[in-house]
């Protein structure tokens, strides 16, 4: 019969040929003998499942000795296991000739061997899995040994009924299946390891052949009475350890105060590379030593991936030192950065410039404190009052923060904590940094002292409480900050967690506000399109379409004035013709009108447009002819592709504008 092999050399221990029972090729093989060549033994052809019939000669050579799968298949046969390969990579004795000889060159002198007598069909490439060492590299070799194992089906049975009743949660619910899958399918386990470090296997062996298994140390054989005892040298699997960290480490077996005050835990949070090897573990010993659950939720993260998608190691060097990052960024940005770039159970990459992104959302954050600290005056936390009397920025914030407390508390209640993390530096950053506070300017420098303080207790109320939601994420920055505010209490860690306020519910204020802002918007665009140097003002027209824009615009007017950088603001919801050579916009009903006489050197301009249309022209041709290239969508990696598309749809939308307001420019420069 003829069999393939990728590893010659340990065709000298095969005690069998197996063929799949449905192979209707060599029925008449199974139950017979057949020769195994160099050793000239007989060995059985035997049916198995295991066999793919359409993989090679359909014709399988088994090695119980140095084969996972062979060994099962052995034992399903009772086929004799012969060592031929030795600890130290050595062919033994039962080798026969090929004693003591390196199981590579063992290889090469079994195929020279099998050439002169005729017995080699043929030898071609074949690409296929080969385990090795990660530290030394080289090829491990499958062998048999005596080891101790745990039996896990009385242990997994509850371990099962615990997750299926709930009792443990996994977040995201679709690796409680993971989960499942492995315990449901679970096999004996391999608990020793014939390494120098760990606990040490609770057996000792004496010389009459007696092994004893105790916890505590024996002091004779119980068989002959003998008190020269050896330990075994074993270790126990780390995870066997492990598995006991969630009361071993509280106290247990004493009914420690610590064991009653904390287990079971709340969460435990790891990887989805250990769910195997260190939650159903823990779950396992939990159960059976103390019948609880160690944890009620299981929150499962992915890996931090290099920016390539590798998984990072030493052998690649593609590893982040985190000590490195904290020194150069500091530990919150290197939090708020791993934070902000998972979602459960997924892998994110690292990516330096996300960490910059982090250092300036923490330098935005110091900014914004300093610059409400340094106009507190002798403001005291006792000062803070919001029931005076609030205007439309005002009332805006605090809705937009009270919707922060209520969506950020959702989020982390369901473990979304990248969700909360984005959903507080859209809040800092955009609506409390750069328009919040730009509001407030108007009345902190202004004379009237009732305005200062209100706009005072307004930012101080809105930081306390943000820095407050911030606190997990960013724990040194915002304690740090929230000493220097006014506050009750010792630590912003001990502070108590913000909760939504019905009081602070503004609605109509924030759909109002909102209108104000996308005209602010909206003007500096049409400055910035024409290049209007943010220093000039200049009038501005609106022309609101119903009486409602109309007096939210008038109620707004000092906030477009001057954060539009705007001279002349006229209201006119009368107007007829559009005003000469102005730009327009509309937002939500309000026609926007950027009269441009004296403001910019048309002719100038419509050159300057002029070019940057034929940039962005350029730009749509070459992303377009990027993503019609066949190869470039097949050899590119998925997130490069969208990232191209994205790229060109952006492109496509500044040229449309460019073109809109080229043609407007052109029409203004002759009065048309």
């Amino acid at each position: 019969v003829v069999v393939a092999t990728t590893r010659p050399e340990t065709m000298l221990g095969d005690t069998g040929v197996a063929v799949n029972p449905g192979d209707e090729r060599y029925t008449y093989l199974v139950g017979k003998m057949v020769v195994l060549p160099l050793m000239n033994r007989d060995i059985p052809v035997f049916a198995d499942e295991y066999v793919d019939k359409e993989f090679g000669t359909g014709l399988v050579k088994v090695t119980p000795a140095h084969d996972p799968n062979d060994f099962e298949i052995g034992l399903r046969h009772d086929l004799e296991q012969i060592m031929v390969i030795g600890n130290s990579g050595e062919m033994t004795a039962e080798a026969g000739n090929y004693k003591g000889m390196d199981r590579y060159e063992c290889r090469k002198k079994v195929l020279k061997d099998l050439e002169e007598k005729g017995l080699i069909v043929k030898i071609e490439e074949h690409e296929h899995a080969v385990g090795h060492c990660q530290r030394c590299h080289k090829v491990i070799e499958p062998l048999l040994s005596k080891q101790w194992f745990v039996k896990m089906k009385p242990l997994a049975e509850p371990a099962i009924r615990a997750v299926k009743e709930g009792r443990t949660s996994f977040v995201p619910y679709r690796f409680t299946k993971i989960y499942l899958n492995w315990v449901e399918n679970i096999r004996d386990w391999c608990i020793s390891r014939q390494i120098w470090w760990g606990h040490r296997v609770p057996a000792w062996h004496c010389s009459c052949g007696e092994t004893i298994v105790s916890r505590n140390d024996p002091d004779k054989c119980p068989n002959c009475g003998k008190s020269e005892l050896q330990q075994d040298s074993d270790v126990l699997d780390t995870w066997f350890s492990s598995a006991l960290w969630p009361f071993s480490t509280l106290g247990w077996p004493e009914e420690t105060f610590d064991l009653k005050h904390f287990f079971p835990t709340s969460v435990l949070v790891t990887g989805y590379d250990i769910i195997y090897f260190w939650v159903a573990r823990m779950i396992f010993m939990s159960l059976e030593f103390t019948n609880e659950v160690p944890f009620r939720d299981v929150y499962i993260h992915g890996l931090v991936r290099d920016a390539l998608g590798r998984k990072m190691s030493k052998s690649l060097g593609n590893g982040v030192d985190p000590l490195e990052i904290i020194d150069e960024y500091g530990a919150d940005t290197l939090r708020f950065t791993l934070i902000t770039g998972q979602a459960p159970g997924n892998d994110q990459r690292w990516r330096q410039e996300n960490v910059e992104a982090s250092r300036n959302f923490a330098n935005k954050i110091w900014n914004a404190s300093r610059f409400v600290l340094m106009n507190l005056g002798d403001f005291k936390v006792e000062d803070i009052n919001l029931d005076v009397n609030l205007n439309l920025a005002d009332r805006w914030i605090l809705h937009r923060y009270n919707e922060t407390v209520s969506e950020t508390t959702r989020l982390m209640n369901q473990y979304a904590l990248g969700d909360a993390a984005r959903v507080l530096y859209d809040f800092i950053w955009g609506d409390y940094c750069d328009w919040y506070i730009e509001l407030g300017k108007l009345d902190l420098y202004n004379a009237e002292d009732v305005n200062t303080k209100r706009v005072r207790s307004v930012l101080c109320f809105v930081l306390d409480g943000t820095l407050r939601l911030l606190h997990p994420f960013m724990p040194y920055l915002t304690e740090e900050i929230w000493q220097h505010l006014p506050h009750k209490g010792e630590a912003l860690i001990a502070a108590s967690w913000p909760e939504y306020d019905s009081r602070l519910s503004f609605s109509e204020d924030e759909r109002e506000m909102s209108l104000v802002m996308e005209v602010i918007k909206s003007v500096r665009n049409l400055r910035s399109e024409v290049n209007i140097h943010p220093g000039r003002r200049s009038n501005v027209i609106f022309k609101p379409l119903d009486a409602s824009a109309a007096r939210v615009l008038l109620q707004g007017k000092n906030y477009i004035k001057q954060l539009g950088s705007v001279e002349e603001l006229i209201i006119n919801a009368d107007l007829r013709e559009k005003p000469e050579q102005a730009l327009t916009s509309m937002v939500r009903g309000v026609e926007i009108y950027l009269p441009l006489a004296g403001l910019i050197d048309f002719e100038k301009e419509i050159k300057r447009l002029e070019k940057e249309n034929a940039r962005l022209e350029k730009e749509v041709s070459r992303a377009g002819s990027k993503l019609s290239n066949e190869g470039f969508i097949l050899k590119a990696p998925p997130e490069v592709v969208e990232q191209e598309k994205i790229k060109l749809e952006e492109y496509r939308n500044k040229l449309n504008i460019m073109k809109t307001r080229l043609e407007e420019l052109k029409k203004a420069s002759t009065g048309a």
